[in-house]
């Protein structure tokens, strides 16, 4: 096995004891339990408990981002088709726990994410994974605004105006909100909920959106 595929192994193991223990039981010896390691073997690639989760938390950060730019390519229809609506909602929905892997990708995210108030060593993975997360809301955003004829082609969320700003901080809030909804009560908010849910948002930001311009 090669250092990345053991790598993504042990990363793999921090997401789920965070998601059982929460990131205060990811410790070294933790880990490697999980992982069905020595712990020596964990510290083959992390000098540091500090160290495993700054990279953890930069992996799980660079899945989610993974997933949400190959949607991205999902909204390249013309504008108004309504495959572009099912995109939009496509790629809103991998910020969701809509099945295993995304639950575990999205329980750790918003545990280092809170963490990183607290940790210092989490700060800059937060910051830059958080505007990466943004930059993409803000395309959402800003295509949602083309469909209903308020900015040309080459318009961006910041051209667009504060109006535009407000409605993808509304949309991050929503989408943070549902997916720690999701995963604090699963038996009330379903997949299915949150779906929709989700759409109801879109559909009602979009007509302000529209409204606006």
């Amino acid at each position: 096995m090669d250092a990345v595929q053991r790598r993504q192994e042990i990363v793999g193991a921090v997401c789920r004891i965070i998601a059982t223990d929460g990131l205060e039981g990811a410790s070294l010896r933790e880990v490697a339990d999980e992982a069905g390691l020595a712990v020596g073997s964990v510290r083959h690639y992390f000098d540091s408990s500090d160290d495993l989760l700054a990279y953890s938390f930069t992996a799980v950060s660079d899945r989610i981002l993974t997933r949400l730019n190959k949607a991205l390519i999902g909204l390249e229809p013309a504008a108004g088709d309504p495959d572009r609506r099912r995109a939009v909602l496509t790629l809103l929905g991998e910020f969701l726990p809509l099945d295993e892997e995304r639950a575990l990708d999205a329980c750790a995210w918003l545990a280092f994410r809170n963490a990183a108030r607290i940790r210092p060593f989490l700060a800059a993975e937060a910051d830059r994974s958080h505007r990466a997360v943004a930059a993409v809301v803000g395309q959402v955003i800003t295509r949602l605004l083309r469909d209903d004829g308020g900015a040309g082609p080459d318009a961006t969320a910041d051209d667009a105006g504060p109006q535009l700003v407000t409605a993808a901080e509304h949309l991050l809030a929503t989408l943070d909100g549902l997916a720690m909804h999701a995963l604090l009560q699963p038996g009330w908010m379903s997949p299915e909920m949150c779906r929709d849910v989700l759409e109801s948002h879109v559909e009602g930001l979009r007509r302000r959106v529209g409204a606006s311009h």
